[in-house]
């Protein structure tokens, strides 16, 4: 990292052991996935309210690339495996390695994002009802069949604003799936 990792303890007076695992656990994240610039460890020990009592708590946050980062918070409740410290500690570090590993693959290109549906309205339907026609956002007419229409059919009419999925047919751009935004979830 660098900038070395902060650890904090609250509640609870470190033993030498629980420093050197710590320690430990921050030097195989920096070994395994040397992007971390900035890390901070607070393990909490058994507090007296109802909802924690009796369980560590321990909390990590990892600073990445890009204003990316990891954070482990939470301690299930009601988990008694959380009566014990050393559990506890692997199981945050356990959860920090996972989203790193994740962080890493979506920066490094291996994870493919997906792009959000293109957002029409419904300009015209045939008479029969059989077909139409969609506007997409930048003007462009998109053909869709009734049959490729999500959910309720009859929710579909000229105004409605619709997602769909576009692809380029035998005579021009199609819509293979449309779906009817409700008026909450409507995106512009």
């Amino acid at each position: 990292m660098q900038t070395p990792a902060r650890i904090e303890f609250e509640n609870l007076t470190p033993s030498p052991d629980l420093q050197a695992a710590i320690d430990q656990h921050i030097s195989e994240l920096e070994k395994r996935y040397g992007r971390a610039t900035a890390g901070r460890v607070i393990v909490r020990g058994p507090g007296d309210r109802h909802k924690t009592g009796g369980q560590y708590q321990v909390s990590i946050r990892l600073a990445l690339p890009e204003g990316r980062e990891v954070d482990v918070g939470r301690t299930p409740k009601e988990d008694e495996r959380y009566a014990d410290l050393t559990f506890a500690v692997d199981d945050a570090f356990k959860r920090a390695r996972r989203q790193l590993q994740d962080q890493v693959r979506v920066m490094s290109g291996q994870t493919k994002l997906h792009a959000e549906e293109p957002v029409g309205t419904v300009l015209r339907i045939d008479p029969s009802g059989e077909f139409g026609f969609l506007e997409a956002v930048d003007g462009h007419e998109v053909y869709f069949n009734c049959n490729s229409v999500l959910e309720n059919r009859a929710n579909i009419a000229v105004g409605a604003r619709v997602s769909y999925a576009e692809e380029l047919g035998e005579k021009g751009p199609q819509a293979s799936t449309v779906k009817v935004l409700s008026k909450h979830s409507m995106r512009t």
